[in-house]
């Protein structure tokens, strides 16, 4: 299903009709011309429209941007920090299992040596109970893990050509936020430069 936007009387845009593009991008509000504008992005700091990019204060129109690129920046202390958190994180949720691995063959071992399977078991069991009792808090460990993966490792920069002149129009460390950015700037040129 898509929807029709009326630009003016002569000319209408159909959307893609996937449910991402046509999420983020929605009519906003009437041009002096009739045109209706289109926000593709938005957050605290970066606004992407059908009319311009606005990052913290710093405006480009579309109609002027030639060209849109990205590149991979210098690495900051908060991406280093980042990565440096994540393997600790994967270390302390990696210790544990292979430490009762540990435990489990050496107990199998004495309980071979004495020959008291019995009490092994009820050890084994015990054990095994209260692992399952712990799984459910797993959760808020492997949710930091995943969020550490989704923001990502690298520093991204979005450049654009604007009046035949290169400008870097953002910096930052969060690969999640910036693919959305990218994307919503890749479509509304794109969208303006197609007839």
């Amino acid at each position: 299903m898509s929807q029709t936007i009326q630009l003016d009387r002569a000319r209408t845009v159909t959307p893609p009709s996937d449910g991402n593009a046509t999420r983020h991008s929605r009519p906003i509000a009437r041009g002096w011309l009739g045109l209706v504008m289109t926000l593709y992005y938005r957050d605290d700091a970066v606004q992407v429209t059908s009319e311009s990019i606005r990052v913290g204060g710093h405006a480009v129109p579309i109609a002027d941007v030639t060209y849109v690129w990205h590149a991979q920046g210098p690495k900051t202390l908060a991406v280093r920090g980042r990565v440096l958190g994540r393997g600790v994180l994967v270390l302390l949720l990696s210790l544990p299992p292979l430490v009762a691995v540990v435990c489990v063959l050496s107990l199998a071992w004495s309980a071979q040596d004495r020959g008291e399977w019995q009490l092994a078991l009820v050890i084994l069991a015990a054990c095994a109970v209260g692992a399952l009792a712990l799984t459910p808090f797993l959760e808020i460990p492997l949710g930091w893990l995943d969020r550490s993966y989704e923001r990502g490792s690298k520093v991204h920069e979005l450049w654009v050509q604007h009046h035949g002149r290169e400008v870097l129009l953002l910096r930052t460390p969060d690969a999640l936020r910036f693919g959305q950015i990218y994307r919503a700037v890749q479509r509304a040129v794109e969208r303006h430069t197609d007839p």
